[in-house]
């Protein structure tokens, strides 16, 4: 179903079944699946290809030499059922790639709003972005990862797979993440390690000063007071009762507690 509002260049492809919504445009050369669907206002420039289970939400701007959909790299997807859905105003630049998910990983791969993706970034099979999310130039997200809200990717950084971005975490460019990087942290480095609270970043997004001393004394517990992750994350517990930022860190240090990547160090 193509909405009669659409603008539509006669030299891209729409397979029957597709879903395109109103005021929607697509520049040329471009594929669209029969079981995708364009959420309203969205644009795509040219050259763009999205394929498979895909849904894109609204006012998306999606530009040329894009991928979306498109069959995962794993070498264990045997051409199941699976999806990718993307959610409203988020920016994608040039030549990124977003695979659709396995069934191993909940067959989804997600993104959120308002993310803005530079220019050939990959995202693989079952990842997760949060909103706000910026991953510049030639990053890339190894299958099952997962970011939360405000984190930022620096160019030519590469994130292992099942690895966990804590919010308003910065890593730094030209970095190899192989473990967890919890929320408000500065990572960078090949492996990355930890190099203190993203203040400036945190500033920014409104957080005042006693949040912030709050996360500077969340960090010395985690990082340089000689603690055992397991005592570090009991004491943030019981920090996290009475502090709703705290309360993110001990919530990200219990998930990770029970993943097989571990924390940064």
């Amino acid at each position: 179903m193509i909405n009669k509002t659409a603008i539509i260049h006669p030299s891209s492809i729409i397979e029957e079944g597709a879903i395109i919504n109103v005021h929607v445009r697509i520049g040329p050369f471009c594929y669209i699946g029969s079981q995708v669907e364009i959420g309203a206002d969205t644009t795509l420039k040219s050259h763009v290809v999205i394929n498979g289970i895909t849904k894109i939400g609204c006012n998306n701007k999606i530009f040329q030499f894009v991928t979306i959909g498109e069959i995962n790299q794993d070498l264990k997807y045997k051409g199941e059922q699976s999806r990718v859905e993307i959610g409203d105003r988020n920016l994608i630049r040039e030549s990124c790639t977003i695979h659709r998910g396995t069934r191993q990983g909940g067959g989804l791969t997600k993104i959120g709003n308002d993310n803005l993706l530079m220019v050939n970034t990959h995202i693989a099979h079952d990842c997760f972005l949060g909103n706000y999310c910026i991953i510049a130039n030639n990053g890339t997200l190894g299958g099952h990862v997962k970011l939360d809200d405000y984190a930022i990717i620096g160019g030519m950084s590469a994130v292992h797979q099942f690895c966990q971005i804590g919010a308003h975490v910065m890593v730094g460019g030209c970095s190899g993440v192989t473990k967890d990087v919890p929320p408000y942290v500065i990572a960078q480095g090949n492996h990355a390690t930890a190099y203190g609270v993203n203040t400036e970043g945190l500033k920014r997004r409104g957080f005042n000063k006693k949040s912030l001393d709050m996360i500077k004394k969340a960090y010395k517990i985690l990082y340089r007071y000689g603690k055992t992750f397991n005592e570090a994350r009991q004491e943030l517990i019981s920090l996290g009762k009475n502090n709703q930022h705290i309360k993110i860190i001990s919530d990200f240090l219990e998930k990770s507690a029970k993943s097989n990547r571990g924390i940064i160090r």
